[in-house]
């Protein structure tokens, strides 16, 4: 997110593999595709830090940034000579951002989380998919983008104020924390009411109609018409205005009262259409919807195309084109950029190395050793 918007990003790994990031997913000659998208804009140092020599690299890399983001389990950091108060005593302002299955304190501090767990414990596996079969899990890994993408907004905080007093900060993100942050009322429904909130498929409780109709050439078509001026709007459309009068649908509580019988009203008038009539049909009436959209419907979208929300980059490791996400948030002044994609393991190793004072005769001899790795560094 920072790197897209023009910050100098500086990404440690592994020396020789690299992230084991590089493959997860799908993959593409041996290596995830991914991975453009996931290290795009980002300077690549391939350093071992379980050597003295590494760690000593790494401290004086960032000794020369604003912030330092990690993940591992706290106290490793302490543990190499690289925790907040040892960098925060020569750099004051330095803010650290550390995210962690479950932050800094409390019981399970120590304990190793990924992002799965913190979609168990943050309450999200529990709210996902239908009530008559075990959580289900959305096919992206949402406990990890949501901390990061709070692990972002932290870090951008932390650097406002230390332009202020000049003091740094520590930002601490636990994956569960970032999924629970997201909840609503779950813990006041509870407490004040007594209900637990569980899965409810593709409905919202309380909120009608709002769910996946089916259409006649066997796709999904989302329409959300549950406030009662689009409630109007909607029943004009299917020709059955009289349902906006019926006490049963005539306000937002009744619908959400009666949803499991106005779905199947709205699925009965939508499977006798094909989804490209519905859209026309919504579309006039001004009734949200959207048709659940696959790869396909993506690139040929005229909303994505004119926005040019998905960009193509040339990824020099695969040697192709690999297309990805624009960047997100839009900015009007000062818009962000994709400068380039994921390069291979430690592609910046010697550039970086050499801005901070090593000397090519360094590099070469920890590359025999294994401190480090990447071209030029031989």
């Amino acid at each position: 997110l920072l790197a897209d918007l023009g910050a100098e990003v500086i990404k440690i790994e592994a020396p020789g593999a690299g992230d084991p990031m590089r493959r997860w997913g799908v993959l593409l000659e041996g290596r995830s595709i991914w991975w453009s998208a996931l290290a795009r804009n980002k300077r690549l140092v391939a350093l071992d830090l379980r050597r003295p020599e590494g760690r000593e690299a790494a401290r004086r890399i960032a000794l020369t940034c604003d912030v330092v983001l990690e993940n591992f389990t706290p106290g490793r950091m302490e543990e190499w000579g690289l925790g907040y108060e040892e960098l925060s005593r020569e750099r004051p302002a330095l803010v650290m951002t550390r995210v962690s299955g479950f932050g800094q304190t409390g019981p399970r501090a120590g304990d190793p989380g990924f992002g799965s767990i913190g979609e168990a414990m943050g309450g999200l596996r529990e709210l996902t998919g239908s009530p008559d079969r075990p959580p289900a899990r959305a096919a992206l890994s949402m406990g990890d983008q949501l901390s990061g993408m709070f692990a972002a907004f932290g870090t951008l905080a932390a650097l406002r104020q230390a332009e202020r007093d000049g003091r740094g900060q520590v930002v601490d993100v636990a994956l569960y924390e970032a999924v629970f942050a997201l909840s609503e009322s779950l813990i006041a429904d509870y407490e004040l009411t007594g209900q637990v909130r569980t899965r409810s498929g593709g409905t919202l409780p309380g909120s009608a109609p709002s769910n996946a109709y089916p259409t006649a050439d066997g796709r999904l078509m989302i329409v959300a018409a549950n406030a009662d001026p689009i409630f109007v709007r909607l029943a004009k459309a299917m020709e059955r205005p009289e349902l906006a009068d019926d006490e049963r649908y005539s306000t937002h509580v009744a619908r959400g009262a009666h949803m499991a019988e106005l779905d199947e009203l709205i699925g009965a008038w939508t499977g006798t259409l094909d989804h490209g009539d519905l859209d026309e049909l919504l579309t006039a009436a001004a009734v949200p919807h959207g048709l659940v959209y696959r790869a396909p419907d993506m690139v040929t979208d005229p909303q994505y195309l004119a926005r040019q929300m998905i960009q193509r980059v040339h990824d020099t490791d695969l040697g192709r084109e690999v297309a990805m996400a624009g960047v997100v948030p839009r900015l009007t002044r000062t818009p962000g950029r994709i400068r380039w994609a994921g390069a291979q393991v430690g592609a910046h190793t010697r550039d970086v190395l050499t801005e901070v004072g090593y000397r090519q005769t360094e590099l070469t001899a920890w590359a025999r050793t294994g401190v480090v790795s990447g071209p030029g560094c031989e």
